[in-house]
Protein backbone atom coordinates (compact mmCIF):
# COMPACT_ATOMS: atom_id res chain seq x y z
CA UNK A 1 0.00 0.00 0.00
CA UNK A 2 2.70 2.59 0.97
CA UNK A 3 4.62 1.91 -2.40
CA UNK A 4 1.27 2.47 -4.52
CA UNK A 5 0.54 5.48 -2.93
CA UNK A 6 4.08 6.97 -2.64
CA UNK A 7 4.43 6.24 -6.60
CA UNK A 8 0.57 7.22 -7.86
CA UNK A 9 1.20 9.89 -10.70
CA UNK A 10 -1.84 12.03 -12.31
CA UNK A 11 -5.35 11.66 -11.50
CA UNK A 12 -4.51 8.41 -9.19
CA UNK A 13 -2.31 10.43 -6.60
CA UNK A 14 -5.13 13.50 -6.20
CA UNK A 15 -7.60 11.12 -5.97
CA UNK A 16 -6.21 9.68 -3.13
CA UNK A 17 -5.07 12.58 -1.60
CA UNK A 18 -8.53 13.92 -2.22
CA UNK A 19 -10.04 10.71 -0.64
CA UNK A 20 -7.83 10.49 1.98
CA UNK A 21 -8.72 14.32 3.27
CA UNK A 22 -12.46 13.41 2.48
CA UNK A 23 -12.22 10.07 4.82
CA UNK A 24 -10.57 12.28 7.34
CA UNK A 25 -13.96 14.41 7.96
CA UNK A 26 -15.69 11.34 9.81
CA UNK A 27 -13.15 12.08 12.38
CA UNK A 28 -14.95 15.50 13.33
CA UNK A 29 -18.84 15.77 14.92
CA UNK A 30 -20.86 14.48 14.69
CA UNK A 31 -19.45 11.02 13.69
CA UNK A 32 -16.29 10.85 16.20
CA UNK A 33 -14.73 8.25 14.16
CA UNK A 34 -11.15 9.52 15.08
CA UNK A 35 -9.96 6.04 14.64
CA UNK A 36 -10.12 6.50 10.64
CA UNK A 37 -7.14 8.90 11.68
CA UNK A 38 -5.10 5.64 11.69
CA UNK A 39 -5.40 5.44 7.99
CA UNK A 40 -5.39 8.94 6.26
CA UNK A 41 -2.70 10.16 8.59
CA UNK A 42 0.03 7.66 7.02
CA UNK A 43 -1.13 8.55 3.44
CA UNK A 44 -0.53 11.74 3.65
CA UNK A 45 3.14 11.13 5.06
CA UNK A 46 3.24 8.63 1.87
CA UNK A 47 2.91 10.86 -0.38
CA UNK A 48 5.43 13.18 0.84
CA UNK A 49 8.01 10.52 0.59
CA UNK A 50 6.55 10.01 -2.78
CA UNK A 51 7.61 13.63 -3.87
CA UNK A 52 11.16 13.14 -2.51
CA UNK A 53 11.48 10.12 -4.41
CA UNK A 54 10.16 11.61 -7.65
CA UNK A 55 11.80 14.84 -7.35
CA UNK A 56 15.48 13.23 -7.18
CA UNK A 57 14.52 10.53 -9.65
CA UNK A 58 13.90 13.51 -12.42
CA UNK A 59 17.28 15.43 -11.14
CA UNK A 60 19.46 12.50 -11.33
CA UNK A 61 17.93 11.86 -15.04
CA UNK A 62 18.14 15.63 -15.54
CA UNK A 63 21.51 15.64 -14.10
CA UNK A 64 19.84 19.03 -12.04
CA UNK A 65 21.36 20.13 -9.08
CA UNK A 66 20.06 18.45 -5.56
CA UNK A 67 18.79 22.75 -4.89
CA UNK A 68 16.43 22.21 -8.16
CA UNK A 69 15.41 18.51 -6.94
CA UNK A 70 14.41 19.49 -3.14
CA UNK A 71 12.41 22.91 -4.64
CA UNK A 72 10.12 20.27 -7.01
CA UNK A 73 9.78 18.10 -4.16
CA UNK A 74 8.50 21.01 -2.47
CA UNK A 75 6.09 21.91 -5.12
CA UNK A 76 4.95 18.29 -5.09
CA UNK A 77 4.26 18.09 -1.91
CA UNK A 78 2.40 21.68 -1.55
CA UNK A 79 0.20 19.93 -4.60
CA UNK A 80 -0.31 16.80 -2.05
CA UNK A 81 -1.26 18.65 0.79
CA UNK A 82 -3.54 21.05 -1.27
CA UNK A 83 -5.56 17.97 -2.65
CA UNK A 84 -5.39 16.16 0.85
CA UNK A 85 -7.04 19.72 2.34
CA UNK A 86 -9.41 20.32 -0.28
CA UNK A 87 -10.81 16.55 0.38
CA UNK A 88 -11.22 17.77 4.25
CA UNK A 89 -12.48 20.96 4.17
CA UNK A 90 -15.11 20.41 0.81
CA UNK A 91 -17.11 17.54 2.70
CA UNK A 92 -16.42 19.70 6.35
CA UNK A 93 -17.82 22.86 5.07
CA UNK A 94 -20.28 21.55 2.31
CA UNK A 95 -23.14 22.92 4.45
CA UNK A 96 -22.03 26.85 3.68
CA UNK A 97 -24.02 25.81 0.57
CA UNK A 98 -27.02 26.01 2.70
CA UNK A 99 -26.62 29.37 3.42
CA UNK A 100 -26.57 30.55 -0.06
CA UNK A 101 -30.42 28.57 -0.54
CA UNK A 102 -32.08 30.65 1.82
CA UNK A 103 -32.25 33.37 -0.67
CA UNK A 104 -31.97 31.55 -3.26
CA UNK A 105 -33.64 33.51 -5.97
CA UNK A 106 -30.83 36.04 -4.71
CA UNK A 107 -27.79 34.23 -4.09
CA UNK A 108 -28.16 30.69 -5.20
CA UNK A 109 -26.00 31.26 -8.15
CA UNK A 110 -22.96 31.36 -5.75
CA UNK A 111 -23.69 28.27 -4.32
CA UNK A 112 -21.36 26.41 -6.35
CA UNK A 113 -18.22 29.30 -5.90
CA UNK A 114 -18.67 29.20 -2.10
CA UNK A 115 -18.53 25.22 -1.60
CA UNK A 116 -15.66 25.16 -3.96
CA UNK A 117 -13.75 27.88 -3.25
CA UNK A 118 -13.92 28.57 0.32
CA UNK A 119 -12.01 24.82 0.82
CA UNK A 120 -10.05 25.29 -1.67
CA UNK A 121 -8.87 28.87 -0.03
CA UNK A 122 -8.09 26.60 3.17
CA UNK A 123 -6.46 23.84 1.29
CA UNK A 124 -4.21 26.28 1.17
CA UNK A 125 -2.97 26.00 4.86
CA UNK A 126 -2.96 22.29 4.67
CA UNK A 127 -0.42 22.90 1.14
CA UNK A 128 1.74 24.81 3.58
CA UNK A 129 1.94 22.18 5.88
CA UNK A 130 2.70 19.77 3.62
CA UNK A 131 5.83 21.46 2.44
CA UNK A 132 6.93 22.70 5.70
CA UNK A 133 7.02 18.75 6.55
CA UNK A 134 9.02 17.99 3.43
CA UNK A 135 11.55 20.82 3.60
CA UNK A 136 12.37 19.27 7.14
CA UNK A 137 11.74 15.35 6.08
CA UNK A 138 13.81 12.73 7.13
CA UNK A 139 13.83 9.16 6.97
CA UNK A 140 11.91 6.71 9.54
CA UNK A 141 9.83 7.59 11.80
CA UNK A 142 10.50 10.68 12.97
CA UNK A 143 9.08 12.61 9.88
CA UNK A 144 5.44 11.64 11.74
CA UNK A 145 7.22 14.30 14.21
CA UNK A 146 7.62 16.55 11.86
CA UNK A 147 4.40 16.31 10.58
CA UNK A 148 2.90 16.67 13.74
CA UNK A 149 4.89 20.19 14.61
CA UNK A 150 3.90 21.48 10.93
CA UNK A 151 0.17 20.17 11.01
CA UNK A 152 0.28 21.98 14.36
CA UNK A 153 1.66 25.39 13.48
CA UNK A 154 -0.63 25.25 10.38
CA UNK A 155 -3.89 24.65 12.18
CA UNK A 156 -2.79 27.61 14.15
CA UNK A 157 -1.96 29.87 11.72
CA UNK A 158 -5.56 28.64 9.81
CA UNK A 159 -7.06 29.59 13.27
CA UNK A 160 -5.50 33.62 12.93
CA UNK A 161 -4.49 35.15 9.73
CA UNK A 162 -7.02 36.24 7.21
CA UNK A 163 -9.28 36.78 10.54
CA UNK A 164 -9.05 33.36 11.34
CA UNK A 165 -10.82 30.16 10.75
CA UNK A 166 -10.31 27.48 13.16
CA UNK A 167 -12.98 24.96 12.14
CA UNK A 168 -12.64 21.78 12.50
CA UNK A 169 -8.89 21.60 13.55
CA UNK A 170 -7.89 18.42 13.51
CA UNK A 171 -6.96 18.12 17.56
CA UNK A 172 -11.16 18.03 17.65
CA UNK A 173 -10.25 14.05 16.77
CA UNK A 174 -9.40 13.59 19.99
CA UNK A 175 -12.19 15.57 22.15
CA UNK A 176 -14.18 12.60 22.41
CA UNK A 177 -15.85 10.56 24.71
CA UNK A 178 -15.75 13.15 27.06
CA UNK A 179 -12.47 11.57 28.89
CA UNK A 180 -10.33 12.79 26.00
CA UNK A 181 -12.12 15.96 26.15
CA UNK A 182 -10.76 16.89 29.42
CA UNK A 183 -6.94 17.23 28.31
CA UNK A 184 -8.11 20.15 26.15
CA UNK A 185 -8.12 21.96 29.38
CA UNK A 186 -4.24 21.85 29.55
CA UNK A 187 -3.15 21.36 25.86
CA UNK A 188 -5.50 23.26 23.78
CA UNK A 189 -7.00 22.36 20.47
CA UNK A 190 -3.47 23.62 18.52
CA UNK A 191 -1.47 21.26 21.73
CA UNK A 192 -3.98 18.17 20.95
CA UNK A 193 -3.61 18.46 17.12
CA UNK A 194 0.31 17.36 17.77
CA UNK A 195 -0.65 14.81 19.68
CA UNK A 196 -3.25 13.77 17.34
CA UNK A 197 -1.22 13.41 14.28
CA UNK A 198 1.73 11.34 16.70
CA UNK A 199 -0.93 9.11 18.07
CA UNK A 200 -2.70 8.42 15.07
CA UNK A 201 0.06 8.12 12.30
CA UNK A 202 2.34 6.04 14.22
CA UNK A 203 0.99 2.70 14.11
CA UNK A 204 0.37 2.02 10.22
CA UNK A 205 3.50 3.80 9.73
CA UNK A 206 5.44 1.61 11.85
CA UNK A 207 3.79 -1.37 10.61
CA UNK A 208 4.78 -0.53 6.67
CA UNK A 209 7.93 -0.21 7.27
CA UNK A 210 9.95 -3.87 8.01
CA UNK A 211 13.01 -2.02 8.90
CA UNK A 212 11.67 -0.35 11.88
CA UNK A 213 13.42 -1.85 14.52
CA UNK A 214 11.18 -2.69 17.55
CA UNK A 215 8.06 -1.77 16.40
CA UNK A 216 6.10 -2.59 19.04
CA UNK A 217 7.94 -0.64 21.70
CA UNK A 218 7.44 2.14 19.29
CA UNK A 219 3.76 2.16 18.99
CA UNK A 220 3.05 1.70 22.48
CA UNK A 221 5.49 4.37 23.29
CA UNK A 222 4.27 6.78 20.67
CA UNK A 223 0.08 5.45 20.42
CA UNK A 224 -0.78 3.53 23.10
CA UNK A 225 1.09 5.02 26.58
CA UNK A 226 -0.22 8.99 25.44
CA UNK A 227 -3.84 7.60 24.54
CA UNK A 228 -3.82 5.61 27.71
CA UNK A 229 -2.72 8.70 29.81
CA UNK A 230 -5.31 10.99 28.06
CA UNK A 231 -8.02 8.89 29.18
CA UNK A 232 -6.63 8.58 32.51
CA UNK A 233 -6.22 11.83 32.98
CA UNK A 234 -9.99 12.80 32.08
CA UNK A 235 -10.85 10.09 34.29
CA UNK A 236 -9.36 11.84 37.09
CA UNK A 237 -10.69 15.18 36.60
CA UNK A 238 -14.52 13.53 35.83
CA UNK A 239 -14.00 11.30 39.30
CA UNK A 240 -15.73 14.19 41.48
CA UNK A 241 -19.00 13.90 40.15
CA UNK A 242 -21.18 16.48 38.87
CA UNK A 243 -20.42 20.11 40.20
CA UNK A 244 -22.30 23.08 42.12
CA UNK A 245 -24.72 25.18 41.18
CA UNK A 246 -24.86 29.23 41.93
CA UNK A 247 -27.51 29.98 44.70
CA UNK A 248 -30.50 31.55 43.54
CA UNK A 249 -30.21 31.44 39.37
CA UNK A 250 -32.53 29.74 37.44
CA UNK A 251 -32.18 30.27 33.83
CA UNK A 252 -34.42 29.67 30.73
CA UNK A 253 -33.47 29.19 27.79
CA UNK A 254 -35.43 29.99 24.62
CA UNK A 255 -35.28 28.25 21.15
CA UNK A 256 -38.27 29.53 18.29
CA UNK A 257 -36.41 27.61 15.31
CA UNK A 258 -37.87 30.16 13.15
CA UNK A 259 -37.05 29.45 9.53
CA UNK A 260 -34.35 31.15 7.83
CA UNK A 261 -36.19 32.35 5.12
CA UNK A 262 -38.91 33.55 7.29
CA UNK A 263 -37.04 35.98 9.55
CA UNK A 264 -36.69 38.53 7.85
CA UNK A 265 -39.72 39.04 6.01
CA UNK A 266 -42.02 42.37 7.02
CA UNK A 267 -44.88 40.41 7.44
CA UNK A 268 -43.34 38.13 9.79
CA UNK A 269 -41.84 40.38 12.39
CA UNK A 270 -44.94 40.80 14.77
CA UNK A 271 -45.28 37.28 14.80
CA UNK A 272 -41.91 35.93 15.41
CA UNK A 273 -41.59 38.54 18.37
CA UNK A 274 -45.19 37.05 19.63
CA UNK A 275 -43.54 34.07 19.22
CA UNK A 276 -40.57 34.77 21.66
CA UNK A 277 -42.55 35.88 23.84
CA UNK A 278 -44.67 33.52 24.09
CA UNK A 279 -41.96 30.61 24.34
CA UNK A 280 -40.25 32.77 27.48
CA UNK A 281 -43.72 32.29 29.67
CA UNK A 282 -43.32 28.44 29.18
CA UNK A 283 -41.31 26.27 31.32
CA UNK A 284 -39.44 23.31 30.10
CA UNK A 285 -42.27 20.52 30.71
CA UNK A 286 -44.62 22.96 28.17
CA UNK A 287 -46.52 24.22 30.94
CA UNK A 288 -47.20 28.40 31.11
CA UNK A 289 -45.63 30.09 34.14
CA UNK A 290 -45.00 33.21 33.61
CA UNK A 291 -41.20 33.22 34.30
CA UNK A 292 -42.46 32.34 37.80
CA UNK A 293 -39.07 31.99 39.73
CA UNK A 294 -36.98 32.40 36.57
CA UNK A 295 -34.19 34.94 36.95
CA UNK A 296 -33.19 34.91 33.33
CA UNK A 297 -33.97 34.61 29.99
CA UNK A 298 -31.96 34.34 27.17
CA UNK A 299 -33.03 34.41 23.50
CA UNK A 300 -30.66 33.61 20.56
CA UNK A 301 -28.88 35.70 17.65
CA UNK A 302 -30.93 38.36 16.52
CA UNK A 303 -33.86 37.12 17.99
CA UNK A 304 -35.82 39.99 17.18
CA UNK A 305 -35.70 41.22 13.29
CA UNK A 306 -36.24 44.71 13.57
CA UNK A 307 -34.85 47.64 16.12
CA UNK A 308 -35.73 46.83 19.29
CA UNK A 309 -34.30 49.94 20.97
CA UNK A 310 -36.01 52.17 18.71
CA UNK A 311 -39.40 50.25 18.93
CA UNK A 312 -41.30 51.43 21.69
CA UNK A 313 -43.85 48.69 21.54
CA UNK A 314 -41.10 45.95 21.53
CA UNK A 315 -39.59 47.47 24.75
CA UNK A 316 -43.16 48.00 26.43
CA UNK A 317 -43.71 44.07 25.72
CA UNK A 318 -40.07 43.21 27.25
CA UNK A 319 -41.54 45.11 30.24
CA UNK A 320 -44.81 43.81 30.54
CA UNK A 321 -43.06 39.86 30.27
CA UNK A 322 -40.76 40.21 32.64
CA UNK A 323 -41.53 39.94 36.36
CA UNK A 324 -39.66 41.99 39.13
CA UNK A 325 -36.02 41.09 39.21
CA UNK A 326 -36.06 38.76 36.30
CA UNK A 327 -33.76 39.75 33.40
CA UNK A 328 -33.81 39.51 29.68
CA UNK A 329 -30.50 38.56 27.93
CA UNK A 330 -31.33 38.84 23.89
CA UNK A 331 -29.23 38.81 20.46
CA UNK A 332 -30.84 41.57 18.95
CA UNK A 333 -29.70 44.35 16.21
CA UNK A 334 -28.31 47.84 16.71
CA UNK A 335 -28.34 51.00 14.80
CA UNK A 336 -26.44 54.00 15.58
CA UNK A 337 -28.35 57.00 16.05
CA UNK A 338 -31.67 55.20 15.32
CA UNK A 339 -35.31 56.79 15.59
CA UNK A 340 -38.39 55.17 15.49
CA UNK A 341 -39.79 53.45 12.41
CA UNK A 342 -35.93 52.76 11.07
CA UNK A 343 -35.25 49.29 9.18
CA UNK A 344 -32.54 47.85 8.19
CA UNK A 345 -33.07 45.40 5.14
CA UNK A 346 -32.60 45.41 2.18
CA UNK A 347 -31.01 49.01 2.47
CA UNK A 348 -29.50 51.30 5.11
CA UNK A 349 -27.93 54.09 4.59
CA UNK A 350 -23.60 53.03 4.68
CA UNK A 351 -22.48 56.07 7.08
CA UNK A 352 -24.74 54.45 9.96
CA UNK A 353 -23.05 51.99 12.08
CA UNK A 354 -25.13 48.63 13.09
CA UNK A 355 -24.20 46.21 15.24
CA UNK A 356 -24.88 42.27 16.06
CA UNK A 357 -25.42 42.70 19.48
CA UNK A 358 -26.03 41.25 22.87
CA UNK A 359 -28.53 43.38 24.65
CA UNK A 360 -29.73 42.57 28.21
CA UNK A 361 -32.84 43.93 29.30
CA UNK A 362 -34.59 44.85 32.84
CA UNK A 363 -37.83 44.16 34.27
CA UNK A 364 -39.15 47.88 33.00
CA UNK A 365 -37.76 47.06 29.28
CA UNK A 366 -34.93 49.24 29.93
CA UNK A 367 -31.74 48.25 28.69
CA UNK A 368 -28.76 47.17 30.96
CA UNK A 369 -25.82 46.14 29.05
CA UNK A 370 -24.87 45.92 25.80
CA UNK A 371 -22.17 43.98 24.18
CA UNK A 372 -21.72 44.75 19.87
CA UNK A 373 -20.03 41.80 17.71
CA UNK A 374 -15.75 42.28 17.25
CA UNK A 375 -15.30 38.73 15.39
CA UNK A 376 -17.79 39.19 12.15
CA UNK A 377 -18.06 36.73 9.74
CA UNK A 378 -16.64 37.27 6.12
CA UNK A 379 -18.88 37.52 3.41
CA UNK A 380 -21.72 36.95 6.11
CA UNK A 381 -21.86 40.14 7.60
CA UNK A 382 -19.35 42.62 5.67
CA UNK A 383 -17.80 42.05 2.73
CA UNK A 384 -14.11 42.66 2.03
CA UNK A 385 -13.54 45.73 0.01
CA UNK A 386 -17.21 46.60 1.18
CA UNK A 387 -18.09 49.95 -1.33
CA UNK A 388 -16.75 48.31 -4.26
CA UNK A 389 -18.47 45.19 -4.27
CA UNK A 390 -21.66 46.96 -3.26
CA UNK A 391 -20.74 49.37 -6.18
CA UNK A 392 -21.46 46.62 -8.71
CA UNK A 393 -24.02 44.76 -7.29
CA UNK A 394 -22.52 42.30 -4.93
CA UNK A 395 -24.01 42.23 -0.88
CA UNK A 396 -22.71 39.88 2.18
CA UNK A 397 -25.67 37.00 2.83
CA UNK A 398 -27.32 39.42 5.69
CA UNK A 399 -27.84 42.11 3.00
CA UNK A 400 -27.21 45.20 5.44
CA UNK A 401 -25.60 47.77 3.06
CA UNK A 402 -22.19 49.36 4.78
CA UNK A 403 -22.42 45.74 6.93
CA UNK A 404 -21.89 45.23 10.31
CA UNK A 405 -19.63 47.44 12.31
CA UNK A 406 -17.05 46.18 14.49
CA UNK A 407 -17.99 46.50 18.55
CA UNK A 408 -15.05 47.43 21.18
CA UNK A 409 -11.97 45.59 22.13
CA UNK A 410 -10.88 43.56 23.54
CA UNK A 411 -14.20 41.76 24.35
CA UNK A 412 -15.52 43.16 27.65
CA UNK A 413 -17.55 40.90 30.50
CA UNK A 414 -21.62 41.67 30.46
CA UNK A 415 -22.65 42.48 33.89
CA UNK A 416 -26.47 41.81 34.55
CA UNK A 417 -28.02 41.75 37.66
CA UNK A 418 -28.29 38.43 39.68
CA UNK A 419 -25.39 36.82 37.26
CA UNK A 420 -21.10 36.79 37.27
CA UNK A 421 -19.78 38.82 34.51
CA UNK A 422 -19.75 36.42 31.90
CA UNK A 423 -17.91 36.42 28.39
CA UNK A 424 -20.79 37.45 25.53
CA UNK A 425 -19.95 35.35 22.23
CA UNK A 426 -22.07 35.54 18.89
CA UNK A 427 -22.06 33.26 16.45
CA UNK A 428 -18.86 31.73 15.43
CA UNK A 429 -16.86 33.41 18.38
CA UNK A 430 -17.16 30.65 20.25
CA UNK A 431 -15.20 28.99 17.87
CA UNK A 432 -11.92 30.77 18.55
CA UNK A 433 -9.71 29.16 21.14
CA UNK A 434 -8.21 31.69 23.57
CA UNK A 435 -10.00 34.83 21.74
CA UNK A 436 -13.51 34.14 24.20
CA UNK A 437 -11.89 35.52 26.78
CA UNK A 438 -10.22 39.09 26.63
CA UNK A 439 -8.65 41.45 28.88
CA UNK A 440 -7.15 40.68 32.17
CA UNK A 441 -10.51 39.78 33.74
CA UNK A 442 -11.71 36.32 33.85
CA UNK A 443 -15.68 35.21 33.71
CA UNK A 444 -17.28 33.09 35.52
CA UNK A 445 -19.90 32.55 32.26
CA UNK A 446 -19.38 31.99 28.70
CA UNK A 447 -22.71 32.87 26.54
CA UNK A 448 -22.80 31.96 22.93
CA UNK A 449 -26.03 33.43 21.30
CA UNK A 450 -26.01 32.10 17.73
CA UNK A 451 -28.17 31.33 14.72
CA UNK A 452 -27.82 28.03 13.15
CA UNK A 453 -30.86 27.90 10.56
CA UNK A 454 -29.16 29.30 8.12
CA UNK A 455 -27.23 25.87 7.14
CA UNK A 456 -30.44 23.17 7.59
CA UNK A 457 -30.11 19.99 8.80
CA UNK A 458 -26.56 19.30 7.94
CA UNK A 459 -23.50 18.60 10.14
CA UNK A 460 -22.14 22.29 10.28
CA UNK A 461 -24.58 22.85 13.59
CA UNK A 462 -23.64 19.82 15.34
CA UNK A 463 -19.98 20.75 14.68
CA UNK A 464 -20.79 23.88 16.02
CA UNK A 465 -21.99 23.14 18.90
CA UNK A 466 -19.08 20.28 19.62
CA UNK A 467 -16.28 23.84 19.25
CA UNK A 468 -18.52 25.67 21.65
CA UNK A 469 -18.13 22.82 23.86
CA UNK A 470 -14.69 23.09 23.87
CA UNK A 471 -14.33 26.74 25.15
CA UNK A 472 -15.95 25.48 28.29
CA UNK A 473 -13.59 23.12 28.70
CA UNK A 474 -10.83 25.11 27.92
CA UNK A 475 -11.68 27.89 29.85
CA UNK A 476 -13.15 26.09 33.02
CA UNK A 477 -16.33 27.76 33.06
CA UNK A 478 -20.22 26.86 31.86
CA UNK A 479 -20.96 27.93 28.64
CA UNK A 480 -24.87 28.76 27.72
CA UNK A 481 -25.40 28.35 24.16
CA UNK A 482 -28.85 30.25 22.82
CA UNK A 483 -29.44 29.14 19.16
CA UNK A 484 -32.50 30.23 17.53
CA UNK A 485 -32.32 26.76 15.34
CA UNK A 486 -28.98 25.41 16.36
CA UNK A 487 -28.16 22.78 18.90
CA UNK A 488 -29.29 25.10 22.66
CA UNK A 489 -27.48 23.39 25.25
CA UNK A 490 -25.71 24.21 28.75
CA UNK A 491 -22.78 22.79 29.14
CA UNK A 492 -20.83 22.34 32.32
CA UNK A 493 -17.28 23.38 32.81
CA UNK A 494 -16.05 19.75 32.17
CA UNK A 495 -17.71 19.83 28.99
CA UNK A 496 -21.06 17.85 30.22
CA UNK A 497 -24.26 18.36 28.63
CA UNK A 498 -26.49 19.25 31.38
CA UNK A 499 -30.10 20.79 28.75
CA UNK A 500 -30.01 20.36 25.22
CA UNK A 501 -32.75 21.05 22.58
CA UNK A 502 -32.11 19.46 19.53
CA UNK A 503 -32.31 20.77 15.69
CA UNK A 504 -35.14 21.73 14.77
CA UNK A 505 -36.95 21.38 18.77
CA UNK A 506 -39.06 24.28 19.52
CA UNK A 507 -39.11 25.21 23.10
CA UNK A 508 -37.21 26.26 26.60
CA UNK A 509 -35.04 25.03 28.95
CA UNK A 510 -35.16 25.30 32.19
CA UNK A 511 -31.33 25.06 34.76
CA UNK A 512 -29.36 25.92 37.23
CA UNK A 513 -26.13 28.05 36.22
CA UNK A 514 -22.95 25.16 37.29
CA UNK A 515 -20.31 27.40 38.91
CA UNK A 516 -16.91 27.74 37.60
CA UNK A 517 -13.58 25.24 37.82
CA UNK A 518 -9.99 26.95 39.21
CA UNK A 519 -9.34 29.15 36.55
CA UNK A 520 -7.15 25.44 33.86
CA UNK A 521 -3.83 25.67 32.48
CA UNK A 522 -5.30 26.92 29.23
CA UNK A 523 -6.95 29.43 30.98
CA UNK A 524 -3.86 31.11 32.26
CA UNK A 525 -1.30 30.23 29.52
CA UNK A 526 -3.39 30.11 26.50
CA UNK A 527 -1.61 28.87 23.52
CA UNK A 528 1.86 29.30 25.51
CA UNK A 529 2.22 25.38 26.09
CA UNK A 530 1.18 24.66 22.57
CA UNK A 531 4.43 26.55 21.45
CA UNK A 532 6.11 24.92 24.07
CA UNK A 533 5.16 21.62 23.06
CA UNK A 534 6.25 22.50 19.26
CA UNK A 535 9.78 23.63 20.35
CA UNK A 536 9.86 20.78 22.87
CA UNK A 537 8.71 18.10 20.28
CA UNK A 538 11.49 19.94 17.33
CA UNK A 539 13.57 19.83 19.68
CA UNK A 540 13.52 15.78 20.79
CA UNK A 541 12.89 15.00 17.04
CA UNK A 542 16.22 16.44 15.63
CA UNK A 543 18.34 15.26 18.54
CA UNK A 544 17.12 11.71 17.52
CA UNK A 545 17.46 12.67 13.90
CA UNK A 546 21.43 13.76 14.57
CA UNK A 547 21.71 10.45 16.71
CA UNK A 548 20.98 8.14 14.45
CA UNK A 549 23.18 9.58 11.72
CA UNK A 550 25.99 9.43 14.08
CA UNK A 551 25.14 6.05 15.13
CA UNK A 552 24.87 5.18 11.55
CA UNK A 553 28.74 6.13 10.53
Amino acid sequence: MAKVVREAVGWRRRGIAFLAGALSVLAMAPFFLWPVLFFTLPVLIWLIDGTSDQALAHAEADKATHTRAWRTSLKRAAFDGWWFGFGYFFFGLFWIGEAFLVEAHIFGWLLPVAVTLMPAGLALFTAVTAAAARSFWVPGLSRVAVLAVAFGVGEWLRGHIFTGFPWNVLGYALTQPLYLMQSTAVFGIYGLTLLTVLIAATPVIVLADPRTPRPGAKIVALTVTPLAALFIYGALVLAPGPNSFVDGVKLRIVQPSIPQHEKWLASEQPRIFAEHLRLSRISESGKQDDLEGVTHVFWPEAAMPFLPLSTPDALSAIGTLLPANTFLVAGALRLEKASVGDELRPSTLPKRQVYNSIIAFGPEGETRAIYDKIHLVPFGEYLPAQEFLEAIGLESLTRIRGGFSIGPTPRPLVSVPGLPPFSPLICYEAIFPAAVVQGEDRPALLVNATNDGWFGNTTGPHQHLHQARLRAVEEGVALLRVANNGISAVIDPFGRIIGKLDLNEVGTLDTQLPQPRPATIYAQYGDGLFLLCVLALSLTTWIIVQYNRYAAR
